[in-house]
Order: structure tokens, then sequence, then C-alpha cells
């Protein structure tokens, strides 16, 4: 299958299909979104009918369960769930430290939800995701549709103060109309180049009232696996502890 594949597609299929293994038999596991994690799924779904696996997922979104439910996963919600031992997500962006940028297509704030309530959080992406400094993929702020232009402003007021100087904050479109959220929110794109201190942008984003939640993943990826055109993948933990 993978001949068919593009080469963008074959390294997203190689990683997924490393990642998959990961999961073993009883396991509770985070299904991230995104067109990597679609490959998770996929291969998730054949290990349960060719191996017989026996898992529960939690989907990171409306659109991974609809793929989940079509391929005939078990699911159970965030909150049934409880601690779960492993999610298995992708990443726009990634450094040396294994923090992220995620949120591209919109569901980083259930993404996080269910990654910092994970024993593990494994990165699947292709190489052009690894980085020196996060930021030249526009950071994600998901804020509430009440007072938005108010919290646009002070986003804009923090990043002057941190003194970033050449960025922009746009309201994330589709269709001619602002983008809603699975949450029912809207989302700002923070182009910003180089993001000079990750984890303070982090916390400070996310003071300013009616800002639910950003798209830096501090701290919480324990593993990338990168995959690559060949159709080979390659797995890094985080301090090399597996």
């Amino acid at each position: 299958m993978i001949d068919h594949l593009s080469l963008s597609d074959r390294s997203k299929y190689a990683c997924a299909l490393r990642a998959s293994a990961l999961v073993e038999n009883g396991m509770k596991v985070g299904l991230g979104t995104g067109s990597t994690a679609y490959w998770l799924v996929y291969h998730l779904a054949e290990r349960v009918r060719s191996e017989g696996l026996e898992f529960v997922g939690v989907p990171t979104s409306k659109k991974t369960r609809e793929q989940a439910q079509a391929e005939g996963l078990k699911l159970i919600s965030m909150d049934d769930a409880g601690r779960l031992d492993i999610t298995i997500d992708g990443a726009d962006e990634f450094d040396q430290s294994m923090n992220l940028i995620k949120g591209g297509g919109g569901a980083h704030l259930q993404e996080k939800i269910v990654a910092f309530g994970s024993d593990r959080m494994v990165v699947i992406a292709d190489e052009t995701k690894k980085v020196n400094k996060l930021g030249k993929f526009p950071l994600p702020v998901e804020v509430l549709k009440f007072g938005s232009a108010s919290s646009q402003k002070q986003i804009e007021e923090l990043l002057i103060a941190q003194n970033y100087r050449d960025f922009t904050v746009q309201m994330r479109m589709e269709k001619n109309k602002p983008f809603i959220s699975d949450e029912g929110n809207y989302i700002f794109d923070l182009n910003l180049g180089e993001i000079q201190n990750p984890r303070k942008l982090c916390v400070d984003l996310n003071i300013i009232p009616g800002v639910v939640e950003n798209g830096l993943f501090i701290d919480v990826c324990k593993a990338v696996v990168i995959g690559y055109s060949d159709g080979t993948a390659k797995i890094s933990w985080k301090d090399n502890v597996v």
C-alpha cells in the first residue's frame, strides 16, 4: 500500500505504524487528531482485526471519533476513562526538548487535556516538523466568543511586553467565516516567527481572561516517532527513558 502514497504520506504512514506497536492489550489510549493521527487509527484498527488487539480509545476531536467509529474501535469519554496509559498524536512543530506546537487542526484544547491526562504522550511526525526553535508555525490560541476582540487586544499587548515585534494575531477563518472549534470557540493564530521563551509565553497567554488554551505543549511529550519517506521510522525517548 505504501508504494501508492505520496512521499509525505509515506512518512506519516511509517511513524504511525511504528507508534501503533506501543499499544498493548487492555490499554486506555488517547487518539490524536490530524493527517498523521489518521494513520494511527488506521493501523490500530488493522491490529484489532488481524491480532485481536483489545483496547479502548479516547478521541481528541469529532473527526477522530468519526473515523474510529467507522473502523469499529471501542471508544470511551475522557471522564469515564480516568488516567490514560498512552496518548499518540501528531505535532505541527517539535524542538530538541520535545516541546510542541499543536492545534493546526483546531483541536489543541482536547488534545492537551488528553495528553496531560496520560502516563505517556508520544508524538508522531515526519522530519520536517523538527525545529531548533518553535514559532515558525503559527501558534493557535483558543478564545471564548464573548469578548474575543478584547482578548485579541490583550494578546497583542502581551506580545509587545515580551518584546515580540514583527507579529500578527489573526482570527482563523474557514469558508469566509470564523473557524469554530469543537468546543464552540474562536481560534487566533499568532505568527511570531520564533518563540523566545515557550514556557513563559504558554503560562502568560492562559492568564488572559477569555483565553481557553494555547497550542504550546511543554514538558508533556515523552517520545517522538519520526517517519521517513522510505517507509522507515525512528523513535527517540526523552532523557532515554522508555
